[in-house]
């Protein structure tokens, strides 16, 4: 199994507040969008897969207005 850096970023909905909720963790997986699974809950849920110029993987999710974005980073070594 390959190992990844995970990155979610929960973007704040509120128009005057620019933070966002980031959450950090190491995972082992050999495929990324079942990972994706625990965060697609609502009734109307979109998500956009984009790989990334530095080799990385990034989905942006949209749940009942919550907009999402986890990104994977292969770690090596």
């Amino acid at each position: 199994m390959k190992r990844y850096e995970m990155v979610r970023e929960i973007f704040n909905s509120c128009s005057n507040n620019q933070m966002r909720d980031v959450f950090i963790e190491e995972i082992e997986t050999d495929a990324l969008e079942p990972r994706l699974k625990p965060f697609l809950t609502g009734t109307q849920v979109s998500w956009e897969k984009h790989e990334n110029p530095d080799g990385g993987v990034s989905f942006d999710i949209n749940t009942d207005g919550l907009l999402q974005r986890i990104t994977f980073t292969e770690l090596t070594g």
